[in-house]
């Protein structure tokens, strides 16, 4: 999935463009600047705002010299665009769940990289830390199986490859209080989904 231009990904051209500016904005905005915003031409603009008015999706309102657009939140196509708009959030509200509900949980989930930062493109990986819980051993075969189906529900919720960094409590602990440019911005970055905050994960110690 490409998460920076979700809506124009799933609406190729002109029209997922102009759907992609609405669908940011409540406010209503004029040709010229819905053909600015989106990178499309007048003319483009021009050929589809009146079709997407006929099909409900937006609507228009005269205030001459010009008219104003904005789209619809109410229609029912409209609420699949803004889906779409907020794709990257739905999935880490989604990745949470999906950790929790797991044969064998994890400490916590944090998401970093590109898709924490919403700059996720198709070729993006989905890259996330996994904490295994302290009483659970490395070689556990039921947290090796969570794990993996983890792994292969990410990868059929957002299309993209997944890439895991498992460790442990301590070692999360010690690398992230530790100076490698990678923990560094996982812990400044990160998005946790599920479990121990970063916080809690840095003050935690076992054994």
């Amino acid at each position: 999935m490409d998460f920076v231009r979700p809506v124009e990904a799933i609406v190729p051209g002109a029209q997922g463009r102009v759907l992609a500016v609405l669908s940011q904005t409540t406010a209503e905005l004029n040709q010229r600047t819905i053909a600015q915003l989106s990178g499309v031409s007048q003319a483009q603009a021009s050929r589809v705002l009146p079709a997407l008015v006929e099909l409900g999706v937006i609507e228009r309102r005269e205030v001459p010299p010009s008219s104003l657009f904005r789209i619809v939140r109410e229609h029912v196509a409209t609420r699949a665009i803004l889906a779409l708009a907020r794709s990257t959030d739905t999935v880490l509200d989604e990745l949470g769940e999906m950790a929790k509900s797991l044969p064998v949980p994890p400490e916590s989930v944090i998401v970093f990289g590109s898709f924490a930062r919403h700059e996720a493109g198709i070729d993006s990986d989905i890259d996330m830390v996994v904490v295994r819980p302290s009483d659970v051993d490395e070689d556990d075969e039921r947290w090796a199986a969570s794990v993996e189906q983890l792994r292969a529900e990410v990868r059929r919720l957002t299309g993209n490859p997944v890439e895991m960094l498992e460790v442990s409590i301590d070692e999360a602990r010690s690398r992230l209080r530790g100076r490698s440019p990678l923990w560094t911005e996982i812990g400044r970055a990160g998005r946790v989904v599920h479990g121990a905050s970063l916080d809690e994960l840095r003050l935690t110690r076992h054994g």
